[in-house]
């Protein structure tokens, strides 16, 4: 079954404190966004990758690019006003009869072994959404004062959210909604199931120089 890759790559780099956008800083030499992309040509040979970026920065892709030895053949395509109507421009580059991964630009330590799983349990349920135990304790605000939250019962939602295209694509035709957090509420909102899959601690999304300085290590560590 054919594969695309949608990596969302829109950051502005803000809580970085950086004037380059966060997805092209480097990480032990090169762009992070790099890494996202090599992590899904690296799952599946057959990937075809989706890069949605906004409209001033795709003068940026070709540094990202250009570190792949012999190139590497991307669609890119322009972002749009959220991340649905980004996500929906990417989709519309993609023909039915495959599975698709959305995923965030800035989450550049996905393992092979995730967007594997991913795969295996869209094709055998339609979607794969990852997902891990959450092990702070969570408190709820009412008014000035809160109430403790039963951590066991929830899970934090990550990238790459799967799903075969007979799932997606009819979804993201309906009208946008403030409520649509990410691709797995969008398909809900559209009266169809999702269904979680074991992520990884280290996928997670970097935001802060804080997040640089661990993702360094890690990879030095792989």
């Amino acid at each position: 079954m054919k594969k695309y890759a949608v990596i969302v790559a829109g950051g502005k780099g803000v809580r970085m404190g950086m004037a380059v956008p966060k997805q092209f800083l480097p990480l032990n030499g090169k762009p992070i966004l790099y890494y996202t992309i090599k992590a899904f040509v690296d799952a599946y040979r057959d990937m075809n990758i989706v890069l949605v970026l906004p409209e001033a920065q795709m003068s940026y892709a070709q540094m990202v690019l250009q570190e792949f030895e012999g190139g590497l053949d991307v669609t890119i395509v322009a972002g749009g006003a959220t991340r649905f109507h980004s996500v929906q421009n990417g989709l519309k580059t993609i023909e039915e009869g495959a599975v698709v991964f959305v995923h965030d630009g800035v989450r550049p330590l996905l393992s092979t072994e995730l967007i594997q799983r991913c795969y295996e349990q869209a094709i055998q349920k339609g979607s794969a959404i990852p997902a891990i135990n959450i092990t702070d304790s969570i408190r709820m605000l009412d008014g000035e004062n809160s109430k403790p939250i039963d951590r066991n019962s929830l899970r934090s939602i990550q990238t790459p959210q799967t799903f075969r295209t007979e799932v997606i694509l009819s979804a993201f035709e309906q009208e946008y909604s403030e409520t649509f957090t990410d691709e797995a509420t969008v398909v809900e909102a559209y009266g169809k199931e999702v269904y979680l899959v074991e992520g990884e601690k280290n996928n997670m999304k970097l935001t802060t120089p804080e997040d640089l300085q661990i993702a360094e290590i890690v990879l030095k560590n792989r």
